[in-house]
C-alpha cells in the first residue's frame, strides 16, 4: 500500500510524454479546462472594473513592488490545479497494451526426398540433391504450427524424422543428408511412400500432405509405388510430386582435363503423374534450382494452415493519480484561502 502511494509523487505523471502517451476513455471532460481559463480572465477583468486604479506619486523606494505581495496569489493557484487535475481524473487517462496469440490447427506434412546416386547429377547447382536440400530447408523455415518429418530413400527408404514442429532440428537433420547415409542403391518410390504414409495414418491433423521429391523411375524396393499411393489416399493422404532435372544430356563431373563430363538423365514421369492423380494433389516438373523453388513455394500456399488470432486487451486506468493531487491541493485551498496569505497587503 506504501508502495502504491509513493508512485503517486513521481514527477514522470506530470510530462508531456505521459500526457501524450495516455488513451483518453471520455475525452470531451478535457474541455473544460478551457472553461477555468475562460473564469480565470473574467474573474480578472471583473475585478480591475470593479476596482478602478487611483494614480497617486509615491516615493520611488515605495513604488517598487514588494515579492511577498504575490503570496496571495498561492490559494488561487492551487484552487485552480485542484479543477484541473479533477477534470483529467475524470476524462479517465488510461494505457492499453494488446496482446495476439496464435495458433492453428496445423497441417501434418512428409517430405520424401530421394538420395539415389542420379541425384548427383549437375544440372541444378552444385547437384540435385544439393539444390533439393537448400529448397527444402527454406519451405521449412517459411512453415508456421505445422508438424514436418522426413523420409530418404535410394535402394530403400528410412524414416529420417518424425512429426515435429522442432523446424531447427529438421533444419540440421537436412543439412546432414548425404548419399552416404545409405548404401542400397536403386530407386525405391513405393517403399518411400509407404514409409511416409506410414508416418502420416494415425496423425490427426486436419489436412495431411507428402511431397515426394524424385528423380528417376521407380525400380527397388517390394511395393508397388501406385499400390502404396491407392493405400495413402485411402487415409486421406495427398502426394505432390516433384519430378527434378532434366532429360538428355546433363553435366556430371570432370574428365582428366578439368572439362565438365555429360552423361544422358532420363527420367520417367507417367507414375510421379499418376501417384499424384491417385491421391488429388499435383505434378510439378523442376528443370532448375528456381523452378524447384517456385514449385515448393506453390506448395506452400495450396497447403497453408489457417492462422487463427486471439487479441487480449488489457487496460490500466490512472485517473487515480491525478484524482489524488486534485484532492491535495483541494484541500490546501481549503487550509489556506482563509489564511493570512489570502489577505496578505491585500489592502
Amino acid at each position: 500500500m506504501i508502495e502504491q502511494l509513493s508512485d503517486f509523487f513521481r514527477f514522470s505523471w506530470f510530462t508531456l510524454e505521459a500526457f501524450q502517451s495516455y488513451e483518453w476513455e471520455k475525452p470531451l471532460f478535457l474541455h473544460l479546462i478551457w472553461v477555468i481559463l475562460f473564469l480565470m480572465l473574467l474573474r480578472k477583468a471583473i475585478k480591475f472594473l470593479k476596482n478602478p486604479v487611483l494614480e497617486l506619486s509615491l516615493p520611488k523606494k515605495v513604488a517598487q513592488n514588494n515579492p511577498w505581495t504575490y503570496l496571495r496569489l498561492i490559494p488561487s493557484l492551487l484552487f485552480y490545479l485542484s479543477l484541473v487535475f479533477i477534470i483529467i481524473a475524470l476524462a479517465r487517462p488510461q494505457r492499453t497494451n494488446e496482446r495476439v496469440e496464435q495458433y492453428t490447427e496445423g497441417i501434418d506434412i512428409m517430405l520424401v526426398m530421394d538420395i539415389s546416386e542420379s541425384m548427383d547429377l549437375q544440372d541444378f547447382s552444385p547437384n540435385r540433391l544439393e539444390a533439393a536440400k537448400q529448397t527444402a530447408i527454406d519451405f521449412i523455415q517459411g512453415r508456421f504450427g505445422d508438424r514436418i518429418g522426413i523420409v530418404v530413400f535410394a535402394g530403400e527408404a528410412f524414416s529420417l524424422a518424425p512429426l515435429t514442429n522442432d523446424y531447427k532440428l529438421l533444419t540440421e537433420l537436412i543439412s546432414e543428408i548425404s548419399f552416404d547415409i545409405m548404401e542400397a542403391k536403386g530407386t525405391a518410390i513405393g517403399s518411400a511412400i509407404a514409409a511416409g504414409t506410414n508416418r502420416l495414418k494415425d496423425a490427426e491433423s486436419v489436412s495431411k500432405v507428402m511431397i515426394l521429391l524424385s528423380d528417376g523411375e521407380s525400380n527397388a524396393g517390394n511395393v508397388d509405388p501406385l499400390f502404396a499411393a491407392q493405400l495413402a489416399s485411402a487415409l486421406g493422404i495427398k502426394i505432390y510430386t516433384i519430378a527434378v532435372g532434366k532429360d538428355g544430356m546433363v553435366p556430371y563431373g570432370t574428365d582428366f582435363f578439368g572439362r565438365p563430363q555429360m552423361v544422358e538423365s532420363y527420367l520417367d514421369e507417367t507414375n510421379l503423374r499418376e501417384i499424384a492423380n491417385l491421391t488429388q494433389a499435383e505434378f510439378f516438373r523442376a528443370s532448375d534450382g528456381n523452378a524447384l523453388q517456385d514449385i515448393f513455394q506453390r506448395i506452400d500456399q495450396l497447403e497453408k494452415s489457417e492462422i487463427m488470432e486471439n487479441r487480449y486487451r488489457e487496460t490500466t486506468d490512472y485517473y487515480r493519480v491525478y484524482l489524488f493531487w486534485g484532492m491535495i491541493f483541494f484541500l490546501l485551498w481549503l487550509i489556506l484561502k482563509s489564511s493570512f496569505l489570502n489577505n496578505f497587503l491585500l489592502d
